[in-house]
């Protein structure tokens, strides 16, 4: 009986602990330094991707950089600087939605013109939360060595 007890004891302490508050997840996120450093790398990706007409690879970091500012905006809603949900949503809504139909339609330069958008929002973003510091650049180089980058034919 008293194992058993201890048992129910120990399940309910597991299940209580797997079903945190929003407090709690907040206090386990990531930080806003460690997201946008991902957002970087898919930045990096989506244009290696797009530059070389892999839609499918494009499509797939373009929606990833979109998660990477939904949990910015989730996780740090605002920051030292101020409101970061909104300036994301103020700032990288039009340049994602370009980036997107760009993808969709596979037009080159459409993509080219929609990214460097994107890129300009970055740090247009940068400026207004007092980190212009942090310039973003068109990627002229492919750090990922390991990853093929163009279409699978």
């Amino acid at each position: 009986m008293k194992i058993r007890l201890a048992l129910v004891s120990v399940l309910l302490l597991a299940l209580a602990a797997c079903s945190r508050s929003g407090a709690d997840e907040r206090s386990v996120a990531p930080g806003l330094g460690e997201i946008m450093t991902l957002t970087q790398m898919r930045h990096v990706k989506l244009w290696l991707a797009g530059s070389n007409e892999n839609w499918p690879l494009a499509r797939y970091e373009l929606e990833e950089l979109q998660e990477g500012m939904d949990d910015a905006a989730k996780f740090h809603p605002t920051h030292k600087t101020g409101p970061i949900a909104r300036l994301l949503d103020q700032m990288m809504k039009a340049p994602i939605a370009q980036l997107d139909d760009a993808v969709k339609s596979e037009n080159r330069e459409k993509f080219v013109k929609a990214f460097d958008g994107l890129t300009q929002g970055c740090n247009t973003c940068h400026q207004a939360t007092k980190f212009g510091f942090n310039v973003v650049t068109r990627p002229v180089g492919n750090p990922y060595v390991n990853q093929a980058f163009r279409p699978v034919r």
